[in-house]
């Protein structure tokens, strides 16, 4: 897309929409998106409700790419993925895991406001009992301890054998500390929010801060801008989402379809934890993977899940605020 599209011609599909989760989930039990058509397709415009608008006019710059532009053309046509086990009661792991067909990958929440380490070792322990020895497990603390805390709880969960730690600390400097302390463990690093909300995604990979990389489509700017970010890091990425609806997972499985190589599960099976979706056919897990291809919403279920009339009003304000952005950044 090599220009801004008009605000009417945007505003003329959208469509908003609330979803029910089946688990509650980064403290909401509803989901809210917003949806458009373009030449190319449905997009999804979906930044979180607290993200400002500089924040969120790159994850529009996404939407219009993907709705406007063709993609690049994909490698694969089936993204192995991970299931996403939320900061759950470990009586629960089980109901969650058999939302996630085929899964042999689980991220596991921790660090969750309101609990405690003894917490998250109950959790990933019944995760591990759950998935047996083969099953591999990650942790993502969302940048929710300082060093201290990292190495201890990383050392409370070295006997489940975690796959990797996901943004353990909040900056790109605790991690570089942090991946120092842990080299003897053999316990890799992952950045997370230090590429995706930082003004340079690239600072993270030159700190030596992080030995793979999570990349989201919508708040790197879409999908191009995403692979080049990965490339220009050097290191593997995993290819994740913001609990989208299936059209944004779609926009995320043809960014993981369009890198050279995949070493990871990706967690783009998060459709599992939506209790409604905008389409007939939802992009869960089925045997472990999701599918490569663009999706199209079923105006019945648009119907039944749009959110209120005045959280359309927000959502198309928010809308309108962001294309102006767009228009002044001039980079697009």
């Amino acid at each position: 897309m090599t220009s801004l599209p008009p605000l009417a011609e945007i505003l003329a599909t959208v469509r908003v929409v609330s979803l029910p989760l089946a688990t509650r989930f980064r403290g909401v039990d509803h989901r809210e998106a917003a949806l458009f058509e373009g030449p190319e397709g449905w997009a999804e415009f979906s930044p979180f409700t607290e993200y400002d608008d500089p924040e969120a006019a790159t994850w529009l710059a996404a939407a219009l790419d993907y709705a406007h532009a063709p993609q690049p053309a994909p490698l694969r046509h089936d993204i192995p993925v991970n299931a996403t086990m939320p900061a759950v009661d470990p009586k629960r792991v089980p109901e969650v895991l058999a939302r996630y067909d085929g899964c042999r990958t689980v991220k596991v929440k921790v660090a969750e406001r309101g609990q405690v380490l003894a917490d998250d070792v109950a959790r990933v322990r019944a995760v591990r009992e759950a998935m047996g020895p083969a099953g591999r497990i990650r942790v993502d603390a969302n940048g929710g301890w300082n060093v201290d805390e990292a190495e201890h709880a990383a050392h409370a969960l070295s006997e489940f054998d975690l796959e990797y730690l996901e943004q353990p600390c909040a900056t790109a400097e605790e991690l570089a500390e942090l991946r120092v302390r842990l080299r003897r463990w053999d316990l890799p690093i992952a950045a997370d929010e230090s590429v995706r909300k930082a003004q340079d995604p690239l600072a993270v990979a030159r700190a030596g801060a992080a030995d793979l990389i999570v990349v989201k489509a919508q708040p790197l700017g879409g999908v191009r801008r995403a692979r080049e970010i990965v490339a220009e890091t050097g290191l593997p990425a995993v290819v994740s989402s913001a609990l989208d609806t299936s059209i944004g997972l779609s926009q995320g499985a043809a960014l993981a379809a369009a890198l050279p190589s995949l070493e990871f599960d990706c967690g783009l099976g998060t459709a599992a934890l939506l209790a409604a979706d905008v389409v007939r056919d939802p992009l869960v897990p089925r045997g472990g993977v999701i599918a490569v291809g663009r999706l199209t919403p079923d105006p019945a279920l648009l119907d039944r899940h749009a959110a209120s009339g005045d959280r359309r009003a927000w959502w198309r304000a928010r809308i309108e605020r962001c294309h102006a952005r767009l228009a002044t950044r001039g980079d697009m």
